[in-house]
């Protein structure tokens, strides 16, 4: 993943309107939090999601992600699993500030 693409991410500021980035697609959302996947095993843990939330630079990191978890998890086993990405996008758009679409990624993807 570039520089740029993480950096996007990191403008973030929760909760404030003009500090949005540009609206990713899901593909481009599940690509940049995959990278958070240390233990690589196509889950994204609790750990990882705390460290996915704090490179954008957001406080209270841990909680957020504990909050995501617990509203993204159904199967409850801890982990964000892939049939569970669509929780977590719902989540990361309510919660996080994200802007995804829904659409297949183009040429103006944010992320490219």
């Amino acid at each position: 993943m570039s520089t740029a693409a993480v950096a996007a991410y990191r403008g973030l500021n929760y909760g404030k309107q003009e500090h949005q980035t540009k609206t990713v697609s899901v593909e481009d959302f599940k690509r940049w939090l995959m990278q958070f996947d240390t233990d690589g095993d196509g889950r994204i843990s609790r750990r990882e999601l705390r460290e996915a939330i704090r490179r954008r630079g957001a406080w209270f990191a841990g909680l957020r992600a504990w909050r995501a978890v617990q509203r993204a998890d159904t199967n409850r086993n801890g982990f964000v699993d892939d049939d569970e990405i669509e929780n977590l996008i719902e989540v990361a758009e309510k919660d996080l500030g994200f802007k995804i679409r829904r659409d297949p990624a183009g040429p103006g993807s944010a992320l490219h």
